[in-house]
């Protein structure tokens, strides 16, 4: 599935450990301080898919947030 952006794959590590793969749609790498990371596994292991993707929306939220506010950053500090 898609969300914002990302692409969000949801997968089973064990039985019933569910977990969510994200990355970007254009498939650029997603930059954290700096560091550079084609994919990123987040959440933990979730009971069912649903909340392994839901956890994996509430992380895509937070990095698009960070983004816009570090793009902002670097305008004023341009500016």
């Amino acid at each position: 599935m898609t969300y914002h952006g990302f692409q969000i794959e949801a997968f089973e590590a064990g039985k019933g450990l569910w977990h969510a793969r994200i990355r970007r749609e254009d498939y650029q790498p997603v930059v954290i301080d700096g560091v550079s990371f084609p994919e990123l596994e987040v959440g933990f292991a979730w009971s069912d898919q649903e909340a392994a993707v839901a956890d994996a929306k509430t992380r895509i939220d937070y990095l698009n947030r960070r983004s816009v506010t570090s793009e902002q950053k670097r305008k004023t500090a341009h500016a």
